[in-house]
């Protein structure tokens, strides 16, 4: 039965032996996506909430708007991420000598989980018209990394440094844009 801390202790405990240790515990903790649900409540509303912490370990609860994207981005350390309910669809780039390039995706639906190394560039689509969920298990402080992370613009594909805000607004806009249209 998934309880969120149990699932934090075995995810500290976890940690130390690396990401696959932290795959097993993430995996584990799908076996029920209902009660993940029920401990986190019910998506109403896209966002970026942190469960936990430190210099070694981030885990953060996304809820991506309906059809929501995000700009190719890297981490400089690894994530675990596994989707309770919905779809996220992963675009992975490589490095060119003049910026990035698509070089592969995988969708992930509920119950699946990705993993990605250190060096991963990545883009994230909600494909879908509902809400999609997912715990992702960072080995490290994702929102103050000792490394500079860095983003790529959508349209130009151009570096710049990434920007926790600018990802938070860009949760907020695609909330907004999902409600408007299900206000009119």
């Amino acid at each position: 039965m998934f309880n969120k801390d149990r699932f934090i202790v075995d995810c500290r405990a976890a940690v130390a032996d690396g990401q696959t240790a932290v795959r097993e515990v993430l995996a584990a903790a799908l076996t029920e996506p209902a009660r993940i649900i029920a401990e986190f409540g019910e998506p109403e509303q896209a966002g970026i909430s942190p469960i936990y912490r430190a210099p070694n370990l981030t885990i953060i609860n996304f809820v991506w708007a309906p059809c929501m994207t995000l700009l190719p981005h890297n981490h400089h350390m690894f994530a675990v991420i596994g989707i309770y309910t919905g779809r996220e669809d992963n675009i992975f780039w490589r490095r060119t000598p003049d910026g990035i390039e698509a070089a592969g995706a995988k969708s992930l639906g509920t119950g699946d989980i990705g993993t990605l190394g250190r060096d991963i560039i990545h883009s994230v689509l909600n494909p879908i018209g509902k809400m999609t969920c997912a715990i992702h298990v960072y080995g490290g402080d994702f929102f103050d990394p000792p490394v500079e992370r860095s983003e790529w613009d959508h349209e130009t594909l151009q570096e710049r440094p990434w920007n926790i805000d600018r990802t938070k607004r860009q949760f907020q806009l695609a909330q907004a844009r999902f409600a408007a249209v299900h206000e009119s």
